[in-house]
């Protein structure tokens, strides 16, 4: 089946009032830069709840997007780069959830293959613990961590064919692979687009399975 649709302005048109959002990346490194900047362009769903590894820098869309006061949670683990998510976090106009980088990509992995939680030492003794679950096994505590899903996820791909197979080189990967398994509807921006067939099948990262459109960025969108 043809998964590929026509823009990211199309594509966005899922994102509605009161979703959860997932943006794959790291600062610059495999944010689906094309998908954010739609969505804060073409797309007037608010009360959004973001789920990303940081929330940009003032160059990014994600940066505009957090600015324009339609986002009232996100989840994170770094938001150093991003002046305006550190005020929502003090001010509180909007909650801000941090998380140590490793557990958030836990928790989302654990929404994604549909587990219940996991346990983890790291948080232990520290603010982290604040209002979680301690359970002691062999003398050791651990923190009982929650999955997180989400409703759509806008990821970033090299490659993708007509299937919906993605290829993601190299450190992009970061948070693109796991959320591309914890949310109900997946997009993936991508710089080629290919015929079916076309890629090697070891070298898919995202099986076609888990993505639901393809935006191809660049000169040629055909």
């Amino acid at each position: 089946m043809n998964k590929k649709v026509n823009s990211a302005e199309e594509a966005v048109k899922k994102i509605k009032n009161g979703d959860t959002v997932m943006v794959g990346g790291f600062l610059q490194g495999g944010i689906p830069e094309e998908l954010v900047r739609a969505l804060v362009d073409t797309n007037s769903a608010d009360n959004l709840t973001i789920i990303s590894n940081d929330t940009g820098t003032p160059e990014l869309s994600i940066y505009r997007l957090v600015k324009s006061g339609r986002v009232k949670r996100i989840f994170a683990s770094y938001i150093g780069s991003n002046p305006e998510t550190g005020r929502l976090l003090m001010t509180k106009e909007a909650e801000v959830q941090l998380f140590p980088q490793g557990t958030l990509a836990e928790k989302i992995r654990a929404g994604g293959a549909g587990l219940g939680g996991f346990l983890t030492p790291v948080g232990v003794g520290t603010i982290v613990e604040e209002g979680k679950k301690k359970i002691k096994i062999d003398e050791r505590e651990y923190l009982l961590e929650l999955p997180l899903k989400a409703d759509v996820a806008l990821i970033r791909a090299h490659k993708a064919d007509e299937a919906g197979n993605l290829v993601i080189n190299g450190t992009s990967r970061n948070f693109n692979l796991v959320m591309a398994t914890a949310a109900e509807y997946v997009i993936a921006q991508t710089d080629e687009y290919v015929k079916a067939g076309e890629i090697d099948p070891n070298h898919i990262n995202v099986p076609g399975i888990f993505v639901d459109a393809i935006v191809k960025v660049g000169e040629d969108n055909e």
